[in-house]
């Protein structure tokens, strides 16, 4: 039996483009690891490491955590997935993190998530979550039966201050100009593949059709069964 090559995926997209969405079912089709910098970073603090204690002196000055420090933590992660096929979410954010994974890892593919920014500001300012049970609503498809009012607790909802419009202006900006080079630098290697929408249900076809053009659907048993 001939043993498919592993495929080594990085996605990319503005916050609040429907990455988490899109990740999630990528890994319950194709099976894929999903590695979110995100995630390990905090876990990392959390759990008080040596480069977690590094990053979290930077984050409490309100500096950016250095290239250096982000892809170690990356790199380190890597090398214990080194036998799955993998989605990196979240990193490289620079080119000169996207150059040390590549003296690492071959990258097969990257997907970009070309979402309008307008979409995403109304996509996030319509977000208010619970802040004790952590349940989100959105004001657009999901909103609380009350305006402003938990629906299991009474209790009222907040909008975090990351969601607040000029604060996701600004994240919008900054992603902007941080990543711009980095999407550049996969394009001139031919590996950059951009899907743009307004809505996730309607993008996703095309990256289901994309990546299955590289990998088996492993949850088709799941989906013939009777719902």
């Amino acid at each position: 039996m001939v043993v498919p090559p592993l495929l080594r995926a990085v996605i990319m997209g503005p916050p609040g483009s429907g990455k988490g969405t899109v990740s999630a079912r990528i890994i319950k089709h194709f099976g894929m690891k999903h590695l979110s910098s995100g995630d390990l970073l905090r876990d990392n603090m959390q759990k008080k490491t040596e480069v977690g204690i590094l990053a979290k002196s930077y984050i409490d000055q309100g500096q950016l955590i250095p290239d250096d420090i982000m892809t170690q933590l990356v790199l380190d992660e890597l090398k214990r997935l080194h036998r799955y096929n993998w989605l990196l979410d979240g990193f490289p954010r620079t080119v000169a993190q996207a150059e040390a994974l590549d003296k690492e890892c071959k990258i097969d593919a990257v997907i970009d998530l070309d979402v309008p920014f307008e979409t995403i500001k109304c996509r996030l300012t319509a977000r208010w979550i619970h802040p004790a049970s952590g349940r989100v609503y959105n004001l657009e498809f999901s909103p609380p039966k009350v305006q402003g009012i938990d629906d299991i607790t009474g209790e009222p909802l907040v909008q975090r201050d990351d969601d607040k419009p000029e604060t996701v202006t600004k994240r919008l900006q900054a992603y902007d100009a941080q990543t711009k080079p980095v999407l550049q630098y996969y394009r001139e290697k031919g590996l950059l593949k951009s899907f743009s929408g307004t809505e996730t249900n309607k993008i996703w076809p095309y990256i289901y059709a994309f990546l299955q053009t590289k990998l088996p659907d492993v949850s088709q048993e799941d989906a013939a069964t009777p719902r």
